[in-house]
Order: C-alpha cells, then structure tokens, then sequence
C-alpha cells in the first residue's frame, strides 16, 4: 500500500494518512495543482496555511532556509512528535500553494509508523491538513476519513486510531523569540524548557496557523460549553425546549479526553442531536489546554 500511496502522490494524488494526531489528507507539497485540488477537497480558503510533514528532522534544513539553532533544538527534542515548527520556506522544495502564499512554512515530523513509512518513501515533503472538510471535527481513523471525504480522495492508509488524538503544537520560530501560534499535543511547560523561558502565545488574530480560526473543528450540533455542577440542569432546560441533547462526557485523565475527544463529538453528532452540552476540562494545562482550546472553537459560532 506504501508503494501505491507514493505513486498517488508523484501522480498529483491525494493520500489519507495516519499520524498520532489526526489523520492527514496529503499532497506533495512542491506541486501547485495537487495543493489547489487539495484545498478544493478540503473547501479550505486559499489564505490558510498547511503543515508539511516530512520524514526526518534533517529534512528541516532542506524545505526550509535560515533555520535557527532553536528549530533544530526543539526538532532534535520532540520529532518525530506532535510539534509543528514554522520557518521560512524554501521556495524551491515547497510550494506557495502550501502555506497561503506567506514565506514561512510549519514542518513536523509525525510519529507514527505508517506515515513515516509513506514519507520515507516519498522523499520529499507532503502537505496534508486533516482529512475532513474545512472546519468540521478532525478524523481520527480511517473510517472518519471515509464518512467525510468518500471518493474525493484517491486512496486511504489504515493505521488505526490516533493516539494523541487532537492537532499538534505550532510554534513559530521565525522572530527574536519563539511563539505558540497553537496549542497542542506538546506541553508548553516543555517547550519552555528547551528554550530556556516561557513562550508567549499568538493563538488568535491574522490566520498564521492552521486550525486558529475562531470557529473550527464543529460538528453539525451546536456546542454548549457549562460548569460541570450547572452540567445536568443546562441538559434538562435544553430538553424543556424541545431539544434534543446529548452530554459529552469528560474523562478525568487530559490525555484520554484528548485522544477520545473527536471521536465521541463525532458519536453524539451521528445520533442527530440538536445541541451537544461539554465541559471543559478541569486542568487546562498541558493537553488539557489543546483540549479546551478545541471545545472552545467548537462553541464558537460560524463567522
């Protein structure tokens, strides 16, 4: 399946893929037409960058240029890993289709067998943004894929369900000072370390990052955010109305709300409900942050 996948890419294809994150819907990053079919696909707007992934960290130097010595130190620490780095981009490896039109570009290394598989093979970087339509709750396995995209993509890789389960940490590097453009499966704390201060977060405003949108990630149901002990009483006033509701329960453990978190929003939308009722998580630190940070967009209303 990995030799027919990369044909599909050489060809100006689109290849779904696992990763520990989501499920990526890729094109080759150094092809116009294939990234304007992928951004027709997806019904994404042509302003809003997607993330490369590559095989390896030394990758970093080939589809970038400038890369600062803090790139390298948070590739060699999380990559293969859910940490997306922008630097600026190498005109030559990837294309302007890719990244909005803007010089920097966001590169990761994904941790997952298939898709390391896939971009070994391929060689050079894949663009891939979640495989689902723009907007809409993030896929985590291949069947999620399917439901969204049908036949609009040319072939699928199964890899089971990802593990981490919601989008990887952005963090620019192109100005004096790293920046969090979105939060994600990498703790800051642990950013923090490696660049020797806490970063500053820029997670809203100008459409720098994938996935930042103030709306993003919604099911068909509206989403209701509520303190856990107003939780029972917001379900049975909606009903009162006539509304159907589903609760979404919330793990206590972050990183199992995270890995369940599409999933289940997925579940409950497919039942037809009206409004879906969340709680936000109880530490919002570390995943718990990505967590919040994608029930919040969820809540928010289309612009």
């Amino acid at each position: 399946m990995i030799e027919s996948a990369v044909e599909v890419l050489r060809a100006g294809g689109l290849v779904a893929f696992p990763t520990e994150t989501v499920y990526g819907l890729g094109a080759d990053a150094a092809n116009p037409a294939a990234l304007r079919r992928l951004f027709a696909v997806k019904g994404r707007p042509t302003d809003h960058p997607v993330i490369v992934h590559v095989a390896r960290a030394a990758q970093l130097d080939e589809l970038g240029r400038d890369v600062p010595d803090v790139a390298h130190a948070l590739a060699h620490e999380f990559w293969p890993g859910p940490l997306t780095l922008v630097v600026r981009r190498d005109p030559g490896r990837v294309a302007a289709e890719a990244t909005g039109g803007r010089d920097t570009v966001g590169i990761r290394v994904p941790d997952h067998p298939v898709a390391l598989a896939l971009l070994d093979a391929f060689g050079g970087g894949v663009a891939a943004p979640s495989a689902n339509r723009f907007g809409r709750v993030s896929p985590t396995t291949a069947q999620h894929v399917r439901d969204d995209l049908g036949a609009d993509v040319d072939l699928v890789l199964d890899g089971g369900s990802s593990t981490v389960g919601v989008e990887s940490t952005i963090v620019d590097v192109t100005g004096a000072e790293p920046v969090v453009l979105r939060v994600g499966g990498i703790d800051e704390a642990r950013l923090a370390r490696i660049v020797g201060a806490p970063l500053a977060r820029r997670t809203s405003g100008e459409v720098a990052a994938p996935g930042t949108l103030p709306s993003h990630y919604a099911p068909n149901a509206r989403v209701e955010l509520v303190d856990a002990d107003r939780l029972a009483e917001r379900a049975e006033r909606l009903r009162a109305e006539g509304l159907a509701v589903a609760v979404l329960d919330a793990p206590a453990d972050a990183a199992e709300h995270a890995h369940v978190l599409y999933g289940r929003l997925r579940e409950l939308d497919a039942t037809g409900v009206d409004v879906i009722v969340a709680v936000l998580p109880a530490d919002q630190h570390g995943i718990g942050a990505a967590v919040a940070d994608r029930l919040r967009r969820a809540a928010a209303p289309p612009r």
